[in-house]
């Protein structure tokens, strides 16, 4: 998703979080792949990851509160119609629970504009407080961002697990996993980057990408991840490799190089991506849920 920081400017999504004004989705990227049992993944990936000369730089299992962690107080943007609050977030049993539902509530319309505006429904986010990102400095030239996430089902329910810095959207985002709606067994992520402050999102190619995995992907907890390097950013599922953003003239992702973004897990609800959809067909409530986030650096 996408945080926008000039009030006066409104980014409609075409298909997430973050934000994009973009409408040019690639034709989806299938991936067959067998359900893993993934506790197992888990500590076979940990492993590996070590082994291949990775450091542990950021840890969260969920296995006490939410100190590493900003919590989000307001509306947001999209045009979306949930208002974050604490309360939509539980920790226990080593698992973060975000509870999205409908319930008519007033409340400032983002944490940059104190204007009271109503909302339709309640829900969470959080940031983390550190920045992560790959830089020339030795030992921290490529980054690998991962999260354990059960995601959200029901139409109009909108999870994701991003990236971003400030300024918006000229230091950039990184979309590892949003999904949208009814569609259980697919996930988009997407790459935005402006060329100056507040300024419309540069019209780049191949920065969005559809990936249908051909399993139902709220039925259970899967790892999502990015491989963040100087001349490409790589997404994950469970271990896989599934898609690689390239540098070239059109992507832009050589800028992205250098900038510390904050993690973001949020559950939005409407938004762009449910343009034309009435929140009536919208389902009362949701649940994202995250097992651990980890950043690793090399």
């Amino acid at each position: 998703m996408t945080n926008i920081y000039n009030l006066g400017f409104t980014v409609l999504l075409s298909l997430f979080l973050a934000c994009s004004n973009s409408n040019e989705i690639d034709v989806a990227v299938s991936v067959d792949l067998e359900e893993i049992p993934l506790e197992n993944l888990a500590t076979k990936e940990e492993m590996q990851i070590t082994e291949d000369g990775w450091q542990l730089v950021f840890d969260e299992a969920f296995d006490s509160n939410l100190d590493q962690w900003n919590v989000w107080l307001g509306g947001a943007f999209n045009n979306e119609i949930q208002l974050y609050n604490r309360e939509q977030m539980t920790v226990a049993n080593g698992i973060l629970t975000i509870k999205a539902e409908k319930k008519p509530v007033n409340g400032v319309s983002n944490p940059f504009n104190s204007k009271n505006k109503a909302f339709e429904y309640v829900s969470g986010r959080i940031e983390t407080k550190n920045v992560f990102g790959p830089s020339n400095k030795e030992g921290e030239k490529e980054y690998r961002i991962l999260s354990r996430i059960k995601l959200a089902e029901g139409n109009g329910m909108w999870p994701a697990f991003w990236t971003y810095t400030n300024p918006w959207p000229t230091l950039g985002e990184i979309d590892i996993v949003e999904s949208s709606g009814k569609q259980t067994t697919k996930f988009h992520s997407h790459i935005f980057h402006g060329t100056e402050v507040n300024a419309p999102l540069t019209k780049n190619e191949d920065t969005s990408k559809t990936h249908e995995l051909n399993i139902d992907l709220t039925s259970g907890f899967h790892t999502y991840e990015l491989i963040w390097k100087a001349e490409s950013l790589g997404i994950l599922f469970d271990g896989q490799l599934i898609h690689t953003y390239k540098s070239d003239s059109k992507k832009y992702v050589e800028y992205l190089f250098g900038n510390k973004h904050q993690i973001v897990l949020n559950l939005a609800v409407g938004g762009g991506v449910f343009e034309g959809l009435s929140s009536d067909s919208f389902v009362d409530s949701a649940y994202m849920q995250v097992d651990w986030v980890k950043v690793y650096k090399r």
